[in-house]
């Protein structure tokens, strides 16, 4: 089973404020691409993954990712995250609807191509199927097989909200790289010493992370 992976990205300009204990006004935006960067080139390696759809409204994002091979799809609705994922699946499905369809966070640096694609093939047995985050509160990945709607809930308390909606959680581990999205200075150290991409190495070379 090949996934088409829909990925959401803001506006870099008013992304990751929670890492204000990590990195100033100043250079939040660039870090934020930085991870977009790193999650999209490591999904479109792996080799589950059929393609990528990125949903922004961001100009320099959508150069950056699709300079990558991703597809950009216009945030039409600009009604938030779960809007921006449940257009994004509609479009890639208008044109191949029987594809199975995945959002994934586009905050995950250290992302692993063989652990994502051990995830997908989890979620594949499944009508609907979630990960939860490294917090156990949030979730980094929900997938609809063919013919299902996402029906994403992302936001405080996903994991709850995924679950609540019938979605399967599953209780892999070893996908540390899947779970660790990046909020916090905390899960910036962690993602680090979890190994990141090169462009998150890049740059968070200039930063004073305390704990790293």
């Amino acid at each position: 089973m090949h996934w088409t992976l829909v990925i959401p990205v803001k506006s870099l300009a008013r992304a990751k404020s929670r890492l204000s204990d990590a990195a100033g006004d100043g250079l939040r935006p660039g870090l934020a691409l930085a991870f977009a960067q790193d999650t999209v080139a490591a999904a479109l390696i792996c080799p589950a993954v059929r393609d990528v759809a990125v949903v922004t409204d961001d100009a320099l994002a959508g150069r950056e990712l699709a300079a990558l091979g991703a597809r950009i799809v216009t945030d039409e609705p600009s009604g938030g995250l779960n809007a921006a994922l449940a257009h994004g699946a509609a479009t890639v499905r208008a044109e191949r609807p029987e594809i199975p369809v995945a959002a994934l966070n586009a905050d995950l640096p250290a992302l692993r191509p063989p652990e994502l694609a051990r995830v997908l093939e989890a979620a594949g047995e499944f009508p609907r199927a979630f990960l939860p985050d490294a917090a156990a509160i949030g979730t980094t990945l929900l997938a609809a097989a063919p013919g299902r709607e996402l029906l994403p809930a992302f936001g405080t308390d996903s994991r709850a909200r995924h679950r609540a909606s019938g979605a399967v959680e599953l209780g892999l581990g070893g996908v540390d790289s899947v779970r660790q999205d990046v909020d916090t200075g905390d899960d910036l150290r962690a993602a680090l010493a979890l190994g990141v991409g090169p462009r998150t190495a890049a740059a968070t070379a200039r930063l004073l992370i305390p704990g790293q």
